[in-house]
């Protein structure tokens, strides 16, 4: 009996893994109660389909707003860093909150209790893990070390663009770009705390070492099921 509870378990547990990172946006006050609802069932139809979610959530304009403040008194980088750290992972608890029973009820801390979260067959959400990394660092690392099979960045614009779409009407989007030319887009601005919009150098290299599919898309419930369907949605990201 106690060898055919854990065959069962183990085969209740997803073979595919997908990391998705939330933009911060969608934590903009007022909070959108139904489009967060909407956005968390199409992670339990993932995890219904045999895909295993690991959401990221961003800090947003209150990780932003906490950040402006304290580096306006003269508070440490680093200090800030664990400021947007902090409020990300209160995003990642109102989606915890709203999966309910399908998610991993704690918001992990370090990659081993990521690790540990993983091997129960939830959808696991986190917020930021380290000082000096973006969220979307820390899911690029997160894709990485759960051995993910792809990395939807979904963001407040649909893809890459030559310069930024809210500024330049100019901007033209890429379809596809690779991790060469996004570099040198994503470092032509200076990196602090609270600034790391799209993607920063950091989690480029991260998908480059261990060759990370990755696209960036509008933060919306159906790109992300197209993304990891394979449609050709947002910008896809070549590894070079």
């Amino acid at each position: 009996m106690f060898l055919s509870y854990h065959l069962r378990w183990l085969c209740e547990i997803p073979l595919q893994r997908v990391v998705i990172k939330l933009s911060g946006s969608i934590f903009k006050q007022p909070f959108d109660l139904n489009y967060i609802k909407i956005l968390c069932d199409s992670f339990v139809s993932l995890l219904n389909e045999g895909i295993q979610p690991i959401i990221v959530s961003g800090g947003g304009e209150v990780a932003r707003n906490y950040i402006n403040v304290l580096r306006a008194f003269g508070v440490d980088e680093t200090t800030l860093d664990e400021i947007g750290i902090s409020v990300s992972r209160l995003n990642a608890k109102i989606i915890i909150g709203a999966l309910g029973s399908f998610a991993y009820p704690l918001v992990p801390s370090s990659m081993d209790e990521l690790s540990l979260a993983l091997n129960l067959g939830k959808i696991v959400v986190l917020g930021g893990l380290y000082p000096g990394h973006s969220t979307n660092a820390t899911a690029a690392l997160v894709a990485e070390k759960s051995r993910a099979t792809l990395f939807v960045n979904a963001t407040d614009v649909d893809g890459v663009y030559t310069a930024d779409p809210k500024i330049d009407k100019d901007a033209k989007k890429y379809d596809q770009i690779d991790t060469k030319t996004l570099f040198n887009l994503v470092t032509s601005s200076p990196i602090i705390a609270g600034s790391y919009d799209l993607f920063d150098p950091l989690a480029i290299k991260i998908i480059e070492r261990s060759n990370i599919r990755t696209r960036i898309v509008l933060c919306t419930p159906q790109n992300i099921l197209n993304a990891i369907k394979g449609s050709k949605v947002g910008t896809e990201i070549v590894i070079k």
